[in-house]
């Protein structure tokens, strides 16, 4: 793994996750309250992407299937999905924000 600069914090809020991929991996940054947390962008159920969700709080819903997560963690809240979402380190350089991918 390695830090990576993703984006700025201007580009992620609330309510718009911000999307990017590395390789042919996609990812998701989340903004709850006033932290950033990185997940793996594809729910683990059936392929739909969790930036695509709707977000309440500090959960994540797919919006394929209805699947819910749990953002600072990845857990899985409820079915249909089994499986929790990967979880990766995010740090914030002034405006920027970088992950640990």
């Amino acid at each position: 793994m390695a830090w990576q600069q993703i984006t700025t914090r201007d580009k992620v809020s609330a309510d718009t996750p911000f999307a990017f991929s590395i390789g042919e991996r996609s990812f998701a940054i989340f903004q709850v309250d006033s932290t950033y947390y990185a997940l793996d962008n594809v729910c683990p159920h059936a392929f739909a992407l969790m930036s695509d969700g709707f977000v309440e709080g500090d959960t994540v819903e797919c919006p394929l299937h209805g699947a819910l997560f749990h953002i600072p963690t990845g857990r899985c809240l409820g079915p249909p999905a089994d499986a929790d979402l990967k979880s990766y380190p995010v740090r914030l350089e002034d405006e920027q924000i970088l992950v640990d991918v």
